[in-house]
């Protein structure tokens, strides 16, 4: 264990790291820059837990309804049954990709065992046999098992399916439940099947590289399926991910040198709960609260979508006055500034404003008298 590892376990406290999923490496694209989201994702921390033990409950945004879960697996199921038919009817009508041949590899169990590791290496062995074979009949595999490195932890991955020697390459197909209605689609769940594609897709281009396998035979290009126009069948459409798969990629480089922001933070700094049997904290609100405050957070809007200490951060950031609770536009607008009360202050000529502080401050100054005299004129 090295010593990263001996702090991040130290940060967690006693409980063990949370398994990543695509949805939650996805999650990773929207960090707005913050540290304390980042060490808590590298130590694989509770952030919903520990959000509800400092009293600032999950918000309902950053999770997934059980509704939206099982309404997916039903429509994955109908799309994968009869050893993958509707799939491969797609790859060739509406994605294009010559499939002659295609044989179903189900990889959910490996000899009766749901190990994980187990599953990775028979889903690796697979892969580069198919990648050191491509004159194979194509192949579906369908639930495979990938392997992540995040923060310097393993996370294993199941993508729905992988198509291999659709046009000689490896696509990642996303199954998901959300209708493609006269070929449009909800953007917001589009942009989210995209980046749990570049999970994936970045899981398998990882995997080919340990064996120095050409990184262009995996495709950048993902497949979406979804039901068409709310009826049970199944459509299909390519999504570009590579701006998905180089903001990813940046944030898990962030977190390969998280050992830069432990470095940082006080001695003996944790965030152990010190749970019960019955799952009520042994730590006070107010402690947790403090060592929460100990790792700089930056606080935006978004974060209320994407994750679960945003209540707390949003609290926090009010009462301090940032300019951030505002949204990206204001924050922007008013750069240099960090609070609110220094905008008002400078605005209001109560205080004097830095040589760097003199643009901005005659645009707040200008923007002030307009209200005014908007509000002299409505009176």
């Amino acid at each position: 264990m090295t010593s990263v590892d001996a702090r991040l376990d130290q940060l967690r406290g006693s409980v063990p790291p949370l398994s990543y999923t695509a949805r939650t490496v996805a999650a990773l694209a929207a960090n707005p820059g913050c540290s304390r989201r980042a060490v808590l994702d590298a130590a694989g921390a509770d952030k919903a837990k520990i959000a509800e033990c400092a009293g600032f409950p999950q918000q309902s945004g950053a999770s997934q309804s059980p509704f939206a879960l099982r309404r997916g697996a039903v429509f994955e199921a109908e799309v994968k049954s009869g050893g993958g038919a509707d799939v491969i009817r797609l790859l060739r009508e509406k994605a294009g990709l010559p499939l002659p041949e295609v044989s179903h590899a189900v990889l959910e169990e490996v000899g009766g065992s749901a190990d994980l590791e187990l599953r990775w290496r028979r889903t690796r062995a697979l892969l580069l046999r198919a990648a050191r074979h491509p004159d194979d009949a194509g192949t579906l595999y369908d639930h495979p098992m990938l392997r992540l490195e995040i923060g310097g932890h393993r996370a294993y991955l199941e993508p729905d399916v992988i198509a291999f020697q659709a046009a000689g390459r490896f696509h990642v197909i996303e199954v998901k439940s959300f209708a493609l209605i006269d070929g449009q689609a909800d953007e917001e769940s589009v942009q989210a099947a995209a980046l749990q594609a570049a999970v994936y897709i970045i899981a398998l281009q990882d995997l080919f590289a340990a064996e120095s396998v050409p990184a262009g035979i995996v495709s950048t290009d993902a497949i979406l399926v979804t039901p068409e126009d709310f009826t049970p069948r199944a459509t299909a459409a390519f999504l570009d991910v590579r701006k998905q798969i180089a903001i990813l990629r940046r944030q898990l480089a962030r977190m390969a040198r998280i050992g830069i922001l432990l470095e940082g933070l006080p001695p003996g700094l944790t965030l152990d709960l010190r749970l019960g049997p019955d799952g009520t904290p042994g730590r006070p609100r107010s402690e947790i609260a403090a060592a929460l405050e100990a790792i700089d957070a930056r606080y935006v809007p978004r974060c209320l979508k994407t994750c679960e200490l945003a209540a707390f951060c949003r609290d926090e950031a009010r009462a301090a006055g940032a300019v951030s609770v505002l949204g990206a536009a204001a924050r922007d607008d008013l750069g240099g500034l960090d609070t609110i009360g220094t905008a008002l202050a400078l605005a209001r000529g109560t205080r004097q404003p830095s040589a760097d502080q003199a643009d901005i401050t005659w645009a707040l100054r200008h923007a002030m008298s307009i209200a005014s005299a908007l509000e002299g004129g409505a009176a």
